[in-house]
C-alpha cells in the first residue's frame, strides 16, 4: 500500500474527528462524583462513655487510641467531582481542602491540605479505598485529643442504624450537602 501526499493528513483528521470507541466512551460518562465525609471527634479520658453516633467506628478507634470518652463534635459531608476541590471548616478553626484526583477501580486518589488560616499545616496525597476512612490525629487537649475521620465514596453513603435512629444535633444542622 502506498500513501499519497495528503492521505496521511486525512487519516489523522479522520482519527481526530471520530476518535476511538474507548475515548468516546470516556467522554460520554462525564465527571465522576465523589462524596466526602468529615467527622471531627474529641477523645478524652473523662470516663463519660461513647457518643452513640460513634459506635460503628469504635472497633477502629479502640485499635488506634486508648481513651475512655469519644464525642462527635461535628459531622460534615459534601459532593464534588474528580479534579474539583471541596473545603470543610474544622471546629478548631482550621480548614480542610479535599481534592479527589482520580478513581482507579476501588481506589480514590486524593489530595488533602489542612490550613491554619492561610498557612498550610499539612499536605498529603493518598489513595483511599472506596467507602474507606482515614483517621488524622489532631491537637492534644488537657485530657485527650481531637481528630478527624475522613471518608470518601463514589456513591452516596448509607446511614448506619445508629445514625438513622439518632436525632440531629445542632452541629449536624450546619453540615454541607
Amino acid at each position: 500500500m502506498t500513501l499519497r501526499p495528503g492521505s496521511l493528513s486525512f487519516l489523522i483528521v479522520a482519527i481526530s474527528a471520530f476518535g476511538t470507541p474507548a475515548f468516546s466512551y470516556a467522554q460520554a460518562t462525564g465527571p465522576r462524583h465523589i462524596w466526602v465525609y468529615i467527622d471531627t471527634v474529641l477523645a478524652a479520658d473523662t470516663k463519660e462513655g461513647v457518643d452513640p453516633r460513634l459506635v460503628p467506628m469504635m472497633p477502629k478507634l479502640q485499635g488506634l487510641f486508648s481513651f475512655s470518652t469519644y464525642s462527635l463534635v461535628n459531622h460534615q459531608e459534601g459532593e464534588t467531582e474528580c479534579g474539583k476541590m471541596i473545603a470543610f471548616t474544622i471546629p478548631s478553626g482550621k480548614i480542610l481542602h479535599v481534592q479527589p484526583r482520580a478513581v482507579d477501580g476501588d481506589l480514590l486518589a486524593m489530595e488533602l491540605v489542612l490550613f491554619d488560616g492561610t498557612r498550610p499545616m499539612m499536605t498529603t496525597d493518598l489513595k483511599l479505598k472506596d467507602k474507606g476512612t482515614l483517621i488524622v490525629g489532631g491537637p492534644r487537649y488537657e485530657q485527650g485529643m481531637m481528630f478527624m475521620s475522613i471518608g470518601a465514596s463514589t456513591g452516596p453513603r448509607l446511614l448506619t442504624p445508629a445514625e438513622a435512629n439518632t436525632p440531629a444535633t445542632p452541629a449536624e444542622a450546619a453540615t454541607t450537602r
